[in-house]
């Protein structure tokens, strides 16, 4: 089982330069294989942006890799976000994960100069361009529906060759045939429900077989939002007001958090290992660096070991 931790993203006051830095570091030393953020441009949520964040973590760790899930491409310029990429790869000497999705049917795209009727061409085009930049071609020609690039010189390129692993989040059956169609994982939603992953992972089974791709080359995972709390109701309350700040009042929110004391937590995170999950990516959601470093703690102390 492969273990991951959410790194902290909230920013509403000044910024826990030296908070982010411990909490890297602490979890590095406690075996993480990865720190993980996300993307929300536009919400009530004071999140740091993904790629931004994840450059300033290259800079404060040796070992970590460092992964968002998922940026909503179709909101993005194909080769500004592969130039984004590739310099966090660079930074971190080839330790770069990039998650992506089309985005759903409530993202603001006229905000974002895009067409609601098109988004999945333009999120699929734009894949290919950016996987094009990132080829070791020196000079990159591509001709599509929304973009025409004749014979651009593009540097540098990834470290990682092809290119940084493609992790596909969503949920819908076609959805989920495109991430084993153009990606290399497949992370699950941490708004998603342990039994909606479970219908999910069946689906990417049976569209591994049917494209006739290596199981064991396309890791599927979990994001869970969890909290430890020796109290269960307090626990409870602490996910939620959690799930609250990243998501507002979010329909159905309140039934995907794992939470109470550190078997109950043990036990909903065995439950997301028997649907199916390959790497568990573990996401305190408390208000601030430090809770959720004493989370991270928590964890590796008390309910990572009950998982092996």
């Amino acid at each position: 089982m492969r273990l991951s931790i959410a790194i902290p993203q909230l920013d509403s006051g000044s910024f826990d330069d030296a908070g982010l830095r411990a909490f890297l570091g602490c979890a590095e030393e406690l075996g993480f294989e990865g720190g993980w953020v996300l993307e929300q441009i536009i919400g009530d949520a004071p999140l740091l942006a993904p790629l931004e964040l994840l450059a300033y973590c290259a800079a404060c760790t040796q070992r970590l890799r460092l992964g968002v899930a998922v940026l909503v491409t179709s909101l993005h310029d194909p080769l500004q976000l592969a130039s984004a990429a590739s310099t966090v790869d660079r930074l971190s000497h080839g330790r770069l994960d990039v998650g992506v999705a089309p985005g759903g049917g409530r993202r603001r795209f006229a905000a974002f100069g895009v067409e609601k009727d098109s988004y999945i061409s333009y999120f699929t085009e734009g894949l290919e361009l950016m996987k094009a930049a990132w080829s070791d071609q020196p000079r990159v020609t591509f001709h599509g529906r929304f973009r025409v690039v004749d014979d651009l010189p593009i540097q540098p390129k990834p470290v990682q060759r092809p290119h940084p692993p493609i992790w596909f989040g969503g949920l819908a059956p076609k959805a989920l045939a495109r991430a084993v169609r153009h990606g290399d994982a497949f992370l699950g939603a941490g708004s998603a429900t342990t039994a909606a992953f479970a219908e999910a992972v069946t689906t990417v089974r049976r569209e591994l077989a049917e494209q006739q791709k290596d199981p064991a080359h396309f890791t599927i995972g979990k994001r869970v939002y969890l909290i430890v709390d020796d109290d269960p109701a307090r626990a409870r309350e602490r996910a939620l007001a959690g799930l609250r700040r990243i998501y507002g009042q979010m329909p159905g929110i309140e039934a995907v958090s794992v939470s109470g004391k550190p078997g109950d937590v043990a036990r909903g995170l065995h439950e997301v290992i028997d649907a199916g999950a390959q790497m568990l990516l573990l996401n305190p959601v408390g208000p601030d660096v430090a809770q959720n470093r004493e989370q991270m703690e928590r964890l590796a102390a008390e309910v990572i070991p009950q998982l092996t």
